[in-house]
């Protein structure tokens, strides 16, 4: 078995960039994610942009819609290692 190091974070994400991050890797535009997840558009470029909370409804919404687990992106910089 191989010894790894963990990797060093390069940077720190919002909730919003980890949103719009996701949504960008799957080549889906704002209106596209909006209509699959029930949500304006307006309100997830809001969300986007970290003007309005995300909320544990709306991540379950845009999780569905994303395909991916809410916490990626409620906790989008949490480290598992320094959890208290």
């Amino acid at each position: 078995m191989k010894n790894y190091k963990i990797a060093k974070r390069q940077i720190d994400v919002s909730v919003g960039e980890s949103v719009r991050i996701i949504r960008e890797l799957q080549e889906m535009s704002q209106n596209e994610l909006a209509k699959l997840a029930g949500i304006p558009q307006s309100t997830i470029s809001a969300i986007e942009n970290d003007r309005v909370n995300l909320g544990v409804e709306r991540a379950k919404q845009l999780a569905l819609a994303l395909k991916c687990h809410p916490a990626v992106l409620v906790f989008p910089g949490w480290d598992v290692h320094n959890a208290a």
